[in-house]
């Protein structure tokens, strides 16, 4: 996706008394009812700030997990997020005068409205799962009204959930949209569409090194489906200089060309569709590469038996992880890269030792990212969760709060979410 025009962010806004709609990404990890990674929420911290602390009147809507939208479910709860979120502010000093967190088991109603007019200066309120009700993923435009009707301004800072036409992405803005009356005189408004500061941030790093990258341009894409970034590799190929292939998906495409697999995880259904990337790719000037050693096993386990298969990969035995032939080949290209775009493992890295080629390639982006100035964007998802776990987030140019988002950004699409916000 690439936007013509620059979108009007929070601080373009005066919030000072007035109420402001933030749609946030809280969809954290839950364990027994507690955060296990609360990374998310501190991410939208400097958007939550900047309005509470210019004396804005904050109302903080999400969704959390899956829930069928008939109705609260147990353990989804926005309440351990508005718990966590006041200990955050607790934390942080703040030029404000504000009340704790208050949190409202509904995300449209009675308690929701009551909640929101009683909101002071600074003051923010957290509001139940939006996903409790069906209308938010339906787009229910009536759903989306009851929203935009408790605020003045409304605020996109969920890049996670950008590329879906939920209610509160999509509806809720082209409700804002709407003219009002600003007194019973014939003056008219609307109501401001601004993005928070992650959702600007994710924007110019993916957007921006799609469209002006600074070559040479790597991209790295692993994971398990082949099928999952088809598009992403035929958006690519005319972008990059170079396509790095690893993960299972890798293995779908070595069968395409031929190559044994053994007994890799393959998708069968989706072979053809691999030719036709490989044809591709030799048309075009990027260079594709697919792994040129395995470290394999004949079980996904720590205990399994681990061999080093050299191109092929024997029957009985699994593709887990790149080889340190392919590990040295992939590196070569990363250090001499200026944009380096990574989206998906390029093995089974939550499980020692088929996390060491993943590991590599985490650091040589760091490596190339900390010594040569390179663009470094690691694209949400496992990606996000593989840097994190080798400490290396910090060492990065930027790191996505959204897998499906920025796979879809890569991919070209457009985002309704985003077009529907106000320009600078």
């Amino acid at each position: 996706m690439v936007l013509t025009m620059a979108k009007k962010t929070i601080a373009d806004v005066d919030v000072a008394g007035k109420r402001v709609l933030m749609r946030v990404d809280f969809n954290v990890p839950l364990r027994d009812g507690r955060i296990s990674d609360d990374r998310r929420i501190r991410m939208a911290m400097d958007s939550i700030a900047s309005v509470i602390e210019r004396g804005g009147r904050l109302i903080l809507i999400s969704h959390l997990g899956r829930p069928a939208g008939q109705g609260p479910e147990p353990g989804l709860s926005l309440q351990p997020c508005a718990d966590r979120l006041s200990e955050l502010l607790s934390k942080r000093k703040r030029k404000r005068k504000g009340k704790d967190v208050v949190f409202v088991p509904e995300c449209v109603g009675p308690q929701a409205q009551a909640a929101a007019d009683r909101l002071g200066d600074g003051d923010v309120l957290v509001l139940e799962n939006l996903r409790f009700d069906k209308g938010e993923k339906t787009g229910d435009a009536q759903f989306a009204r009851q929203l935009a009707d408790l605020a003045d301004v409304y605020c996109n800072d969920a890049f996670g959930t950008a590329h879906r036409a939920d209610a509160s992405m999509v509806a809720v803005p082209r409700a804002m949209a709407m003219t009002v009356p600003l007194t019973l005189t014939l003056t008219l408004t609307k109501k401001a569409r601004t993005v928070g500061f992650l959702m600007d941030k994710e924007i110019r790093y993916l957007s921006g090194a799609i469209a002006n990258p600074t070559h040479p341009f790597v991209a790295i894409l692993g994971g398990a489906k082949v099928s999952d970034k088809i598009a992403t590799i035929t958006n690519l190929l005319n972008k990059v200089d170079a396509i790095l292939i690893g993960g299972a998906m890798a293995y779908t495409l070595m069968l395409a060309e031929g190559t044994p697999v053994g007994s890799s995880r393959i998708e069968p259904d989706r072979v053809e569709q691999a030719r036709e990337i490989l044809a591709a790719a030799g048309r075009s000037s990027a260079d594709l590469l697919l792994p040129i050693d395995h470290v394999c096993g004949q079980a996904l386990s720590p205990e399994t038996q681990r061999r080093v298969c050299e191109e092929a990969i024997d029957d009985g035995w699994w593709g887990l992880d790149i080889g340190p032939r392919t590990v040295s080949a992939y590196v070569s290209r990363i250090e001499r890269a200026m944009t380096i775009v990574w989206n998906g493992p390029v093995g089974a890295f939550e499980i020692e030792p088929f996390d060491a080629g993943t590991r590599k390639i985490a650091e040589a982006i760091a490596h190339a990212t900390q010594t040569r100035g390179a663009t470094s964007i690691i694209g949400g998802g496992d990606s996000a969760a593989a840097v994190e776990q080798f400490g290396l987030a910090d060492q990065v140019s930027h790191v996505s709060t959204g897998g499906g988002a920025s796979l879809a950004m890569l991919e070209g699409k457009s985002f309704e979410s985003v077009e529907l916000l106000d320009d600078k």
